[in-house]
């Protein structure tokens, strides 16, 4: 369902007070979770409560009205006969397609979602376990990442059918629609390979690529996957596509104490990402190798401008090699971010998280002596005949406000979601809704004012949320529990929940 933020009303209210987001002067105060919890009108669709899914468990706190089922658990027997995968992360939702005499024999397929969802299976190379499927058709046997996908009855609430859709890649963290939304974009945020320091990583092929999963791809379709190698080797967190142009957005996320850019990929052929392209990096006009990781002001317009480059898909020893695309383009002169992660294109604005970038400091200190923030939310707006504009539209101020946004989505209504990923070693995050738990992860909602307000809690474990996406119909809201990413982790529960309700009441 487009939405164009009203089109442009979020980046319109962004400018119309020099460190405010509201049209009606300086930025309401945030309130704490004690007060979400118990229901202050700050919270546009009322105090949420601890609320049960279909087979009776609370896994999540929602608003009166809104109900969920939860699907796909992590270690259940998929429809393919493989289990489902650890790691459950970024995630798209797309309408199922139509095909002649097929409908996965559920007749008129209108209701029926197909999401696409990333395993960030971060076990040592070689260890098996994670995503399965043939291994004769994966990328790289000694990989155990990848995609699933899933078709859901929107009607019914329940899933229909779901299977390994793309195999043999590694920590597939986040990604995007691509053009035309034929294809989920994958991205795998790390760069092991056989050159790798590190053995955990030294994996039989390179990683640290964008890949495609084709969005009617079925059961018995797997192939390997073709590594987009123009668009970049690094640290893969999302990926979004300008609609119009069909040009790639990309975020990257080394982790703390290593600059993170914001990259272009200009492709020769949209509808084909692997006939080549070319891959930039985003700096600001007039200000060679400016730190944007604290210190800006919202709403203030900053002139892009991209540098090129020169060797997309270098050799590399580990994320902080010499030679990465960072290094080459900090060395001419573009903009350094810490830890891009969630970005959605909305009518050719490109919506992207900075985790721990901010003003306001969660007490962790980088190795380069950067104190990380609780978080910022940036927009891009590209210009016909130039560089565009890049606008910081909304940064956290505490922990209880927002701490460590990670994936994002924009709303039918013209918001924005956020799912938590507590980053934040320093603060211990508790909920009332959610006693026994430390480091509680929630989805922020952020109205086009600029507000933040509690959507949802994660009641059941301290697990990350991530791959909030609505369905195309806008009906649906999923996300996934995220579970844990390594067999030497202790089991933490994942799984798949897809929420309805009253959006009309609220700005989502």
């Amino acid at each position: 369902m487009q939405t164009g933020l009203d089109r442009r009303t979020f980046l319109a209210r962004a400018a119309v007070a020099s460190g405010g987001l509201m049209s009606m002067g300086a930025l309401e105060r945030l309130l704490t979770r004690d007060a979400f919890a118990h229901g202050n009108r700050a919270q546009p669709y009322g105090p949420l409560r601890r609320t049960k899914d279909q087979r009776g468990v609370e896994v999540l706190a929602l608003p009166a009205g809104f109900s969920y089922v939860t699907f796909s658990h992590t270690g259940s027997t998929m429809s393919d006969g493989n289990p489902t995968p650890l790691a459950l992360d970024g995630m798209g939702a797309f309408a199922n397609p139509k095909r002649r005499g097929h409908g996965h024999g559920h007749g008129h397929d209108d209701h029926l979602v197909r999401l696409v969802r990333n395993s960030e299976d971060r076990n040592p190379a070689g260890t098996p376990g994670g995503l399965l499927g043939d291994r004769s058709k994966a990328y790289d046997p000694t990989g155990y990442g990848g995609t699933s996908t899933l078709v859901f009855d929107e009607r019914r609430q329940r899933l229909v059918e779901d299977f390994v859709s793309l195999n043999g890649t590694v920590v597939n963290c986040a990604g995007g629609i691509a053009y035309r939304h034929r294809y989920w974009l994958t991205g795998e945020e790390t760069v092991g390979g056989p050159e790798a320091t590190d053995p955990n990583a030294r994996f039989a092929k390179r990683h640290g690529y964008l890949f495609q999963t084709p969005v009617d791809r079925d059961a018995n379709e797997l192939r390997p996957g073709t590594p987009l190698t123009a668009a970049g080797r690094f640290s893969h967190e999302a990926a979004a596509v300008d609609q119009r142009t069909g040009i790639v957005y990309e975020t990257e996320d080394p982790g703390s104490g290593v600059g993170a850019g914001f990259y272009r990929y200009t492709p020769n052929n949209p509808d084909d990402l692997t006939r080549g392209g070319k891959l930039e990096m985003l700096a600001v006009t007039g200000r060679p190798n400016v730190d944007l990781r604290q210190g800006q002001t919202r709403g203030a317009r900053l002139p892009v401008s991209w540098v090129r480059i020169d060797n997309p898909d270098p050799p590399l020893t580990s994320i902080a090699d010499p030679k990465s695309t960072f290094n080459q383009g900090w060395a001419k002169g573009a903009a350094k971010f810490n830890r891009l992660e969630g970005c959605w294109e909305d009518d050719s604005t490109i919506f992207f998280v900075s985790t721990s970038g901010g003003n306001a400091k969660n007490g962790d200190v980088n190795s380069d002596g950067y104190q990380e923030g609780f978080g910022q939310v940036w927009a891009y707006r590209p210009e016909r005949h130039g560089g565009g504009t890049l606008m910081l539209v909304y940064e956290s101020s505490s922990a209880t406000e927002l701490d460590s946004p990670d994936n994002l989505t924009v709303t039918p209504r013209g918001g924005l979601i956020a799912c938590e990923d507590d980053a934040s070693s320093a603060i211990v995050d508790t909920h009332p809704l959610a006693p026994g738990i430390e480091n509680v992860n929630r989805l922020i909602g952020i109205t086009q004012r600029g507000q933040a307000f509690e959507l949802a809690v994660n009641v059941l474990n301290s697990s990350e949320l991530a791959g909030v996406c609505f369905s195309p119909s806008g009906r649906t809201l999923f996300f996934n529990l995220f579970g844990r990413a390594t067999f030497a982790e202790g089991p933490v529960e994942g799984m798949t929940c897809a929420v309805t309700g009253p959006w009309h009441r609220g700005p989502l």
